[in-house]
């Protein structure tokens, strides 16, 4: 009797080793750091029918506290705890059936830089430099296709056109001289997506950058060569959903791992749902939860599994490339409380760093209701530091290119800023001209030049953090509709064969040529003003096509003049003599001109000035 259930014992073992043929596809993260705050980790272990297996490692100062699987039995999360005595070094994850190791994977600790956890993040002495990777510069034509689902064609608006981070690289020393300090690429991790691949929201792996741009070591070399520059690199992170085409969506690791599963079922897109007090649930329900686009499946991060899994990459991919700050996509459409819980884990982590969310939203009460610091009725705290600054970036060009009546005209720029006591901080806010999900600023303006200008010269002077889209310095235009693979047009110069080169300057216009030099003088001159840096605002009411307002911080004092008039106009400066006070004298930055503060200010026609003292 013993001797036949040993056999039966020993044939079910058999079979069942036959039937599991254990393996791990995935664990990430991919590696992690000594030294760090939170001592805790958890890993994302997947492969075939790895929950059977029990985990085990042996190495100094890390242990495995727990477990944790889910209705999946392909995916295993295993918890460790790494004290703060652990050293770098490499150790083996062993995958147990008893006794016996079934399957093994090697894990990496590294030593974190220096001063790692107290870089500093970017401010309002900064200027961002926003590009999108594809349509920005061809450095290796190599990768174009990668093997992957979409390729090259600078024919078609909306397929990859080939840029890459080795183009990226090759022109840092462009984008310093510039005067920007701070780089936002649109994300460049894996979209292994059939279509419209080449805009990057569409993720199809959190650890990965495309290897139509280059691998993670090129990014992490991309990130050096710019601090090595003055530098600094902002990522974008995409929270909220991924892509159709993400190997989660193939062996998904729970059935709730997304919102409705499978199954497409769209966002209202009203964001106005998440601070209603009136909402019905369903409909508040329908706006975190549906899916953004057909292609871009909702995460579900009330599930824990999810929250930490995309709180650990955030933390990797700042410890692994040693970035600035995170630019993060679609803010409000992710769960509030797991927004909290992703902001507080990256400060707690890096204190000095700073992130911006995206609350695309024309009304300043939607977009203060997302920053830290603001009381909203609702109970809601935000513990994001800053926002994107819709409100003024949607009504600058409506009120350049209105006529000056009652309502209409600057008196919108003006009111825009009079709302900032709706702001915990205003000095926090992310100003632009456009971006790339905005027609280019000189179709908005209706293709005026002077215009386009004067709008530039309001974003790099008004309070907070002005951001700037590549291009914008040789006019890019688009249609005024949007269209988005239009807007995104290539860099003149980025490819072989360009005629026309922002980078090198060849074939450009006399027009574009001026707007560099407007672009060089003005960010260059930006870094060293005090008063625009760190200076209060107090501006006046427009008057006669013009608005007037000032930047001070009583060491230094700029009066910026927006001007509309289509003719010549003298500025009495009079009426300014609160803020002018006993200066006689100042410097027009843009040209380099003396100014008399007790004369009238000349101003050509549709020309703005910069005045400093």
């Amino acid at each position: 009797m013993l001797k036949t259930a040993f056999l039966i014992s020993a044939l079910t073992t058999a079979l069942w080793a036959q039937a599991a043929p254990y393996d791990i596809q995935h664990v990430e993260p991919l590696n992690w750091w000594t030294g760090m705050k939170r001592t805790e980790l958890q890993l994302m272990v997947h492969g075939e029918r790895i929950a059977e297996l029990q985990p085990a490692l042996s190495y100094p100062g890390v242990r495995i506290v727990g477990t944790e699987r889910t209705d999946n039995p392909n995916f295993l999360f295993v918890n460790l705890k790494i004290a703060r005595s652990a050293k770098p070094g490499e150790f083996t994850l062993r995958f147990m059936r008893g006794k016996e190791a079934v399957v093994s994977h090697p894990y990496r600790l590294e030593q974190r830089r220096p001063g790692s956890a107290q870089r500093r993040g970017f401010d309002a002495t900064d200027a961002i430099y926003l590009l999108m990777p594809d349509r920005f510069a061809n450095g290796d034509p190599s990768n174009d296709a990668a093997g992957m689902l979409e390729g090259a064609d600078r024919k078609q608006p909306n397929v990859r056109h080939g840029g890459d981070l080795a183009g990226m690289q090759a022109q840092l020393d462009y984008i310093g001289k510039l005067g920007f300090t701070m780089i936002w690429p649109t994300p460049l991790l894996e979209n292994n997506q059939p279509s419209y691949s080449y805009h990057g929201y569409s993720l199809t792996d959190y650890y990965k950058i495309d290897p139509r741009f280059g691998s993670n070591e090129d990014f992490r070399n991309y990130v050096k060569a710019a601090n090595e520059r003055g530098i600094g690199l902002i990522h974008d992170v995409v929270l909220n959903h991924i892509g159709t085409g993400h190997w989660w969506m193939r062996d998904m690791p729970a059935k709730d791992w997304i919102n409705h599963g499978s199954t497409f079922k769209p966002t209202n897109n009203q964001h106005t749902v998440a601070q209603d007090i009136h909402v019905a649930p369903e409909e508040k329900a329908r706006f975190f939860d549906g899916w953004f686009v057909e292609t871009m499946p909702d995460l579900n991060q009330r599930n824990k599994l999810v929250a930490r899994y995309l709180i650990q990459n955030t933390l990797w991919w700042i410890e692994y490339a040693n970035l600035a700050g995170i630019r993060e996509d679609t803010y409000s459409y992710s769960d509030p409380a797991f927004l909290n819980e992703w902001n507080r884990a990256v400060f707690d982590e890096y204190p000095n760093l700073n992130i911006v969310g995206e609350e695309m939203d024309a009304r300043p009460h939607m977009v203060a209701y997302w920053q830290k610091g603001v009381v909203n009725r609702d109970g809601f705290r935000s513990e994001l530091p800053t926002v994107m600054d819709f409100p003024l970036s949607d009504t600058a060009p409506l009120a350049l290119t209105a006529p000056e009546s009652s309502g209409q005209g600057l008196i919108r720029i003006y009111e825009i800023l009079a709302a900032d006591y709706l702001y915990a901080d205003p000095m926090k806010l992310m100003v632009f001209p456009d971006n790339h999900d905005r027609p280019r600023i000189l179709a908005q303006v209706d293709n005026n030049i002077d215009l386009a200008r004067t709008n530039l010269i309001l974003m790099a002077t008004t309070r907070g953090i002005p951001q700037m889209f590549y291009g914008t310095e040789v006019l890019i235009g688009s249609p005024k509709q949007r269209e988005d693979g239009v807007l995104r047009a290539d860099m003149p110069g980025g490819w072989a064969g360009d005629k026309v080169s922002a980078f090198t300057g060849a074939g450009l216009s006399a027009s574009q040529r001026d707007m560099q030099q407007l672009v060089r003088t003005l960010f260059n001159w930006r870094k060293t003003s005090s008063a625009v840096t760190h200076g209060k605002l107090t501006h006046y009411l427009p008057a006669d096509g013009h608005y007037v307002y000032f930047r001070h911080d009583g060491k230094q004092t700029v009066m910026v003049v927006l001007n509309k008039n289509a003719g010549p106009t003298q500025l009495d400066l009079k009426r300014f003599a609160g803020m002018i006070g006993k200066a006689r004298q100042a410097r027009n930055v843009l040209t380099g001109a003396s100014v008399d503060l007790g004369a009238p200010l000349s101003l050509p026609p549709m020309t703005s000035a910069v005045v400093a003292w």
